[in-house]
């Protein structure tokens, strides 16, 4: 069922050709007596790329359904990493490949929500801030105290992040999984 143009909103998914596209702004641009465009800025949900396109104003669209599903990640399986639906207990693997990021910031049993179209994994949406064991750090320098000194600190999934001087190794850290940087004390 196509909607129209103007029907499009912020954070809508839809269907266009094979491609899935999430929209970000849909603006009207008048100029002068003509009834105008609708510029629409989308994001790919398979590649991530962003665009901008126009629309004519009488323009249809097929809106998308998006699942969301919690699941709980279970291991790295090698070349993929496999999730469990509590509910359902039902499995999926998910390429490593495309969860580059992501995967320096899961743990085994940790609870994420997956983004699905037509059975087709698109993503997974971490916690914002996530708390993590620092395994390794570097020695403070004596007298280095300049505002804002911080240290290299390898948190429990081996990746590595920025850490004041006095975090020590043990100590339990907030990450922001979007930018990979350091929140707090846990």
């Amino acid at each position: 069922m196509a909607i129209n143009i103007k029907e499009l909103k912020p954070g809508n998914a839809y269907t266009e050709g094979n491609d899935l596209f999430l929209c970000i702004s849909n603006e009207q641009n008048k100029q002068g007596r003509l009834s105008g465009k609708y510029m629409v800025k989308r994001k790919n949900m398979r590649t991530n790329s962003i665009t901008e396109v126009s629309y004519n104003p009488t323009a249809k669209i097929d809106p998308a359904m998006i699942e969301k599903s919690k699941m709980q990640y279970l291991y790295d399986a090698g070349g993929s990493l496999v999730f469990m639906d509590n509910e359902t207990y039902e499995q999926i693997e998910i390429p490593s490949d495309r969860l580059k990021w992501e995967i320096n910031f899961l743990k085994p049993s940790d609870e994420v929500e997956i983004t699905s179209f037509s059975g087709e994994v698109l993503g997974v949406q971490l916690a914002t801030n996530v708390a993590f064991k620092i395994i390794e750090t570097e020695p403070a320098v004596k007298g280095d105290t300049a505002t804002g000194a911080t240290k290299n600190a390898i948190i429990e999934t081996g990746f590595q992040i920025k850490v004041p001087l006095f975090i020590n190794e043990g100590e339990i850290v907030i990450v922001n999984t979007e930018d990979g940087k350091y929140q707090g004390r846990a």
